[in-house]
């Protein structure tokens, strides 16, 4: 995944606890030779480059529930999230290297490619067909929420329901420890690697995600592109936003974080709306000023709400 990964468990066992870590991180790392874009070899990687060649492909359990989950998303988002927006993000990672704008041709090119309707399941065969060529399916809006959510659910299945993993900030909790209210997570102000806002979330049994332009943008004519990327456009954002969202579910969490991002504040409301026990905040600079914004339940998993200054409109 190319992040930190961690895992915290409580058990009185500790070579008990290690070994069911261990298969934990196995996990992990067996997700990530599947589902990784960057491995040419990877089972992602194979299927991406069966793109217009009209045929269905049988792959495995985890690459296809992910792709269920993403598919989902991308209806829910109304396309704000979508996998296949891989060659339009490849684009843009040669342009955080060249410090160049992406070629304008290039990029009518990889939008042409790019298009969840373009992409298909066959839920009796658990195969997968994709109708254009050069197709490239990324999972990187809700990958790491994936991953730690699977480490969980290793760790709970083998009798550890207190525990935490953390997937490059993606954070999915489980039960909490003895004489805690719950697990303490900060949350980044917009755009600052070292600086956190003046509340902590408090959570049990809840993912949460944050999306924003901390470590992965480009600066280009004085404009500051962010990693992620609107797949109804092909551009990088430019609004200094991080989002952060809370789920029950890892996956959840983070493509929820990753499209609000790009939705407006109404649309993301609508969103979160439809979506049971998930909460949203929007942390925005504009003008030298840092502005608020969250869903209505927000507030109740922050430790000391009084410390914000929070808009639900």
């Amino acid at each position: 995944m190319g992040s930190p990964f961690t895992i915290t468990i409580y058990g009185a066992d500790s070579a008990s606890v290690a070994q069911v870590a261990a298969a934990a991180f196995d996990t992990a790392e067996k997700l990530n030779a599947c589902l990784s874009d960057y491995i040419d070899s990877s089972e992602i990687s194979r299927l991406s480059a069966t793109g217009g060649q009209h045929r269905w492909v049988p792959v495995s359990a985890p690459l296809f529930d992910i792709l269920q989950q993403s598919l989902q998303a991308a209806i829910l988002s109304e396309g704000s999230y979508d996998i296949t927006v891989g060659p339009v993000v490849r684009l843009w990672r040669q342009a955080r290297k060249t410090h160049q704008f992406p070629d304008s041709a290039a990029l009518r090119a990889a939008l042409a490619r790019t298009g969840y309707r373009y992409l298909h399941l066959d839920t009796l065969t658990h195969a997968v067909l994709l109708d254009k060529e050069g197709m490239q399916l990324d999972i990187g809006g809700l990958g790491k929420g994936f991953v730690a959510q699977a480490a969980l659910d290793l760790i709970r299945r083998n009798g550890y329901p207190i525990a935490m993993v953390n997937a490059g900030g993606k954070i999915v909790t489980g039960e909490v420890p003895p004489g805690k209210k719950g697990w303490v997570i900060g949350i980044n102000a917009p755009g600052e690697k070292d600086v956190l806002l003046p509340s902590f979330l408090v959570l049990k049994d809840m993912a949460v995600a944050t999306s924003g332009d901390i470590y992965q943008y480009v600066e280009l004519n004085g404009k500051r592109y962010s990693h992620i990327v609107d797949p109804r456009t092909g551009i990088g954002l430019t609004r200094r936003r991080n989002v952060t969202a809370l789920a029950r579910d890892g996956t959840e969490a983070d493509w929820l974080a990753t499209a609000c991002s790009i939705l407006s504040w109404r649309r993301s409301l609508q969103l979160i709306r439809q979506l049971p026990g998930t909460a949203l905040l929007v942390t925005e600079m504009k003008n030298g000023k840092i502005i608020r914004k969250s869903s209505p339940g927000f507030r109740n998993y922050l430790s000391n709400p009084s410390r914000y200054n929070l808009s639900t409109q």
